[in-house]
């Protein structure tokens, strides 16, 4: 049998290699236009970047290395010009000696790809404008990047590919533009999702002009301008056109192979066209999508693989083997961003009348309270009949990939939101939780099917009639106070049940909290208190700020906006300072960002660097007691970085939204009476209705101990500190009359005759009733004492996180 293809790379070459293992005896004839028959073509922006160093690691085989090893007719530089389907030939046109002639075949394969979408517009064919494709068009962009030193890029399109080279463009010292003329970059994800990508792109000082129509190109001197339909114009020194592709089936035809009603060609379940005797797989093809049950334009590397198997494998045996089709799973590094997708968006649901629900939840990468926990944020959807899982997308910075291939499996096979609740997974703190992200979207879907808990999407309640709503935010008065969703009212959920009569019950509440946990236990008190119209927002306010934020940047190239649209200053006009606070404990990190705040202007900021683990917390406090504003903070590798910006406004006290009536107290000792007074005292005014928070420092954390404490490891200061000091509450000793030990049992016999409760007990009831209790993270480094040794639920934090909460409080204890 001789089989000719036509086309290598993914599709093509995987066929040959496929046949050949399988048959001896097949005469395999492979036609590439091209130079090279086997490459990494999805690693091409990377060596334009930089990350890939060596362009030879781009190539999987080579043809002398794919002929001696397959013995295979590898014709490179030769161009099927037509395909005869009736005397079973093609015509070949050899660009090396221009020569043409004819082969025939007893079985073809199509193996065409795609082709990058370059619309008839003025001034497209430019030398500055570049699409990315194969080897050469690589070249050819680090050719010239490297010969003329460009400044500035402009990508034209956000897709994968588009913000791959953002990536690498910036990574090879270019100030990077994208230009989308939708609202939202990477379309296999939904507007929410893409909220989040266009914030990170923001953070990494790129431009982005979304709904924005390039209408056509100008050439100056030295640069090149992009024309938008806006009447703006944007000028670059390169351009990248990376608008998408469509399937090159010139051949397919003209030789008359039917093509599918998008274009490409028309296969069965076996890869066979219209014509029994030609196969054809890849970017090329239409395949079929068995979540929305049509055929659809999918060009991605991983099922042209898959198919060339079973193209080869059908022409070899016959046709027994069916692709089952493809749901689009797919993934893109965005900076420290990855971005993912399987099955199908909320979009394409509706475009095709496909009944689905949605819910969003947010989660850590491994278990938090394991040193780098990052962020991850999931959108599934989901029939709301059965529970079939029909789509899935993750936005994080770690483990998306792992997660976004569990979604995949579930879908590919037709399962449901219940198959996610029951995926076992691999569990150690270092990389997952004992309830995995992926579980937990089933969780909340399961919850939404079941009717606990009613939810409401981020869109919806923008349309909402504000008259008709009651939006209640259950988060803290902190986090409220930081920001929240105009008109809504704070009412944190630990205080919820006993301000229940602040709550109408003739109008539709909606609930929200940061990612939506919160909001869920709020709607189910509420449900069993009698409230009938209970929502949760779905994803809570972080997937509404973002969601809401401005996407936009104000200009392709250094000043951006601020969300008000007044213009901030651009990297040359605005001053920043650089703080290096590593190895500082509370409060010198704070004392060092207030000692350089002083020294800058409003609108200039200020970068710090620190690794006390406590500082985001003193942070926010800060931030609000002096009006700055917070930019960003993030941590990574153990390391704190966060940027404040020195508002022009002073801070107002208006902004808090409850009168100066909370209470604290500041337990430096480790008495036994003393500590009993301190929580005799917080309970009082916890009955009371008031907020109290509790700041424990040096001796008073021993206080706050767990009885059974897990083995930490310790220096040697911070193992004597431990021998030293009391392990517990429970060996607590008393102020006067102690007598080694002896005074402090008879206080406790006493205190049972008496049934007075227990200093334990009493700590219980105030962390019932919703005391903060707050460790003082420089004492704890200073008597070696770690986290893991106390209590459950006890914040870490400095002198800004205690006088952030002394600012609203009208009494003041130091015990």
């Amino acid at each position: 049998m001789k089989v000719v293809i036509i086309g290598g790379v993914a599709g093509g070459a995987t066929a040959a290699a496929r046949m050949r293992r399988e048959s001896e005896d097949a005469q395999i004839v492979l036609f590439e236009r091209g130079e090279y028959v086997s490459y990494a073509n999805c690693g091409l922006p990377y060596y334009i970047g930089g990350t890939i160093s060596e362009r030879d690691r781009l190539f999987v085989q080579t043809v002398e290395g794919f002929v001696n090893r397959f013995n295979i007719d590898i014709r490179i530089k030769s161009e099927v010009t037509a395909i005869d389907l009736k005397s079973k030939t093609v015509a070949v046109l050899n660009r090396l000696t221009n020569e043409s002639y004819t082969e025939s075949y007893d079985k073809l394969i199509v193996s065409t790809g795609a082709e990058p979408i370059k619309p008839p517009m003025p001034g497209i064919d430019n030398p500055k404008i570049f699409s990315l494709r194969n080897v050469p068009d690589m070249d050819h962009i680090k050719s010239y990047i490297d010969q003329h030193n460009p400044k500035r890029a402009v990508v034209i399109g956000g897709g994968f590919i588009g913000l791959e080279m953002v990536e690498n463009l910036q990574d090879a010292g270019l100030e990077v533009c994208v230009i989308e003329r939708s609202n939202q970059v990477m379309t296999p994800i939904d507007f929410s999702m893409a909220s989040l990508v266009h914030q990170h792109l923001k953070s990494k000082k790129v431009g982005l002009l979304l709904e924005e129509v390039v209408e056509g190109f100008e050439s100056n001197v030295n640069e090149i301008k992009v024309l938008l339909a806006s009447k703006k114009d944007i000028s670059a020194d390169m351009v990248i056109l990376s608008i998408g592709v469509r399937p090159e089936v010139h051949l397919a035809k003209e030789a008359g192979l039917e093509l599918g009603s998008l274009g490409g060609i028309k296969i069965d379940d076996y890869m066979q066209t219209s014509d029994p005797d030609v196969y054809a797989l890849g970017d090329a093809v239409e395949v079929f999508n068995p979540v929305i049950g049509k055929h659809s334009l999918i060009p991605l590397a991983g099922p042209a693989n898959k198919q060339a198997r079973i193209v080869a494998d059908n022409i070899l045996e016959g046709n027994i083997y069916k692709y089952t089709g493809t749901i689009g799973t797919s993934i893109a590094k965005v900076f420290d961003m990855t971005v993912a997708a399987t099955g199908a968006s909320s979009k394409l649901l509706d475009r095709e009348n496909i009944a689905h629900l949605s819910s969003f939840t947010h989660g850590n990468s491994h278990a938090g309270y394991y040193p780098n926990a990052l962020p991850l944020s999931i959108k599934i959807n989901f029939s709301p009949v059965d529970g079939k899982l029909l789509g899935a997308q993750i936005v994080g910075f770690d483990g998306v990939d792992k997660r976004i291939d569990l979604f995949a499996q579930v879908i590919k096979k037709g399962g449901t939101i219940y198959d996610l609740m029951e995926i076992e997974h691999a569990y150690a703190p270092p990389y997952s939780s004992a309830k995995d992200p992926v579980n937990m979207a089933g969780f909340v879907a399961d919850n939404i099917l079941k009717n606990k808990v009613k939810v409401i999407q981020w869109r919806e309640l923008d349309k909402v009639s504000k008259d008709e709503i009651s939006v209640i935010d259950v988060r803290t008065s902190g986090e409220f106070e930081f920001a929240h969703i105009e008109g809504a009212i704070n009412i944190p959920v630990d205080d919820l049940r006993s301000r229940l009569s602040e709550i109408p019950k003739n109008k539709k509440v909606i609930l929200y909290c940061a990612v939506g946990l919160r909001g869920y236990l709020a709607s189910r008190i509420l449900h069993q208190h009698g409230y009938t119209d209970v929502y949760n927002l779905s994803g809570g306010y972080k997937t509404y700020s973002n969601a809401t934020d401005i996407q936009s940047t104000g200009a392709a190239f250094e000043k951006a906006t601020t969300p008000d649209n007044t213009p901030i200053k651009s990297e040359s006009e605005m001053k920043t300072i650089t703080i290096d606070a590593c190895g500082l404990q509370c409060p010198g990190p704070i004392m060092q960002l207030k000692k350089n705040y002083d020294q800058i202007n409003a609108g200039d900021r200020l970068e710090i660097k620190v690794t006390d683990q406590a500082f985001g917390e003193d942070l926010s406090g800060w931030c609000r007691m002096v009006g700055a504003n917070l930019i960003s903070i993030n941590n990574t590798g153990g390391v704190v970085t966060a940027c404040v910006e020195k508002s022009e406004k002073a801070p107002s006290c208006e902004i808090v939204s409850t009168p100066k009536d909370n209470k604290t107290l500041i337990v430096f000792s480790d008495d036994l009476d003393k500590a009993l007074a301190s929580f005799v005292i917080a309970n009082g005014a916890l009955a009371s209705g008031k907020k109290v928070s509790i700041f424990f420092t040096f001796w008073g954390l021993n206080v706050i101990k767990k009885t059974n404490k897990p083995a930490v490891k310790k220096d040697f200061l911070g193992k004597m500190f431990g021998m030293m000091l009391p392990s517990s509450s429970n060996h607590l000793g008393l102020s006067k009359m102690n007598m080694g030990g002896l005074g402090s049992k008879m206080m406790r016999y006493i205190m049972k005759e008496k049934k007075i409760d227990t200093l334990e007990s009493l700590m219980q009831q105030a962390i019932d009733n919703g005391i903060e209790l707050i460790a003082c993270s420089m004492s704890m480094d200073v008597m070696g004492i770690k986290q893991e040794e106390l209590m459950d639920n006890i914040t870490i934090g400095g002198v800004a996180a205690y006088l952030d909460r002394a600012e609203n409080a009208n009494v003041n204890l130091f015990i």
